[in-house]
């Protein structure tokens, strides 16, 4: 009988930094890499939720505090990164956050959060990780998009704009550093069962005048497959990014929105 080896046998062994891994989708990717058998250091402003996803997975797995908007931060967390995990293979940009307004209504500093955290933090830790990557000749980035990505919705004015950034930059990126066998995508998922939107959910209730049920009913009937997205569902495409089964991909922003977007 022919022995099949695991489709992801090629990420036993690989070391890889998650941004924004204590919770919510950062944390189902720890999860998922290390399942693989792959050494995770699991980074977060939340120290002690980083420190406590960690520990969760075993002995093989670090954390570290870090700041993604500030450069003095993200390459002292990157050094402490090579330093315990003996180097680095895979970078997870996955930090983010969102907050909802009309676009007339937001202040600047509303536009300022989003884009520093979510753009500049993508900014910075794919460009410290990618010259650790260019010195070592191998590396992978996969950085967290959104939906919000691929569409502009109501009340996300700057979010959105700061996730259309994310996909320009990761597809610039992707044409400089793909000569060099450096590969750099992007997920984009679409209505995700965590903690921020369950924020979310009940700002757009407040902006809308509906309940959260009813802004619920109406995520789950904008997603042909029927039901709302769970952080494991992003974590398995992010897997699949970081192995050799996607060897020939790069600047991809790959949609997981279960159908809510399809182009």
């Amino acid at each position: 009988m022919r022995t099949v080896s695991s489709p992801y046998a090629d990420l036993d062994g690989q070391r890889a930094f998650i941004t924004g891994g204590a919770t919510g989708i950062g944390r189902a990717i720890a999860t998922a890499l290390a399942a693989r058998g792959v050494r995770v250091a699991v980074g977060d402003l939340n120290a002690d939720g980083a420190a406590a996803v960690a520990q969760d997975l075993g002995a093989t797995a670090t954390s570290v505090a870090l700041d993604v908007r500030s450069r003095t931060s993200v390459d002292a967390a990157f050094r402490h990164v090579l330093e315990t995990l003996g180097g680095c293979d895979i970078l997870i940009a996955n930090a983010g956050v969102s907050s909802m307004k009309s676009a007339l209504d937001l202040t600047d500093e509303d536009w300022d959060f989003n884009m520093e955290v979510n753009t500049r933090g993508v900014f910075l830790s794919n460009q410290i990780a990618a010259r650790h990557f260019l010195a070592t000749g191998t590396g992978c980035i996969v950085n967290t998009a959104s939906l919000a990505s691929k569409v502009g919705a109501p009340f996300l004015a700057h979010y959105s704009a700061s996730k259309f950034a994310v996909l320009g930059w990761t597809q610039a990126l992707a044409r400089e550093l793909g000569p060099k066998g450096i590969r750099v995508n992007a997920v984009c998922p679409g209505y995700v069962k965590t903690g921020m939107q369950g924020r979310e959910v009940q700002w757009e209730a407040e902006l809308r005048g509906i309940t959260p049920e009813q802004v619920l009913d109406d995520y789950v009937s904008q997603t042909p497959l029927g039901r709302l997205e769970t952080p494991e569902d992003v974590a398995d495409v992010v897997v699949f990014l970081c192995s050799d089964q996607a060897r020939f991909m790069t600047g991809q922003g790959i949609n997981v929105t279960g159908g809510v977007y399809m182009t």
